[in-house]
């Protein structure tokens, strides 16, 4: 068992679903090709998925899924991507300057599972997967 699949069984679900969606999310991003997952815990501050396509040189990762744990009964999700890598068409991002190690970001909080939301971030994710062959490979 990897270090993130110990995470996701070890964790205890909660009414907000968060357990759910951040599994939902690993298993999107185990689907997209030629993908590498690094996993960073921290205890009672994050537990953070960071994807990155094997061609990708320039950054260390195309998305950072977060877990925010300074509560563990009421843990949320903050998805952020680089500020060029994904569109935000229904604009429920939050564009953070310098909010992803140093550079402009989109963040996207969940505090609650949402199907839509979740595809919504799927697709943020596939996305920003598909730009980083372009982007990050120079």
């Amino acid at each position: 068992m990897t270090p993130v699949e110990h995470f996701i069984h070890t964790w205890i679900e909660t009414e907000s679903g968060t357990k759910q969606a951040f599994s939902e999310l690993y298993e999107h991003l185990k689907t997209l090709d030629d993908t590498a997952l690094e996993f960073n815990e921290r205890p009672g501050v994050s537990f953070s998925l960071r994807p990155k396509h094997k061609s990708q040189k320039t950054r260390s990762l195309f998305a950072m899924v977060d877990v925010i744990d300074d509560n563990p009964d009421e843990r949320w999700l903050s998805v952020c991507f680089y500020g060029e890598m994904v569109t935000d068409p229904d604009e429920v991002g939050d564009l953070i300057p310098e909010g992803l190690l140093g550079e402009d970001g989109y963040c996207f909080d969940l505090s609650e599972y949402d199907e839509d939301e979740i595809q919504y971030l799927k697709d943020r994710l596939s996305q920003a997967h598909e730009n980083s062959k372009e982007l990050c490979s120079k």
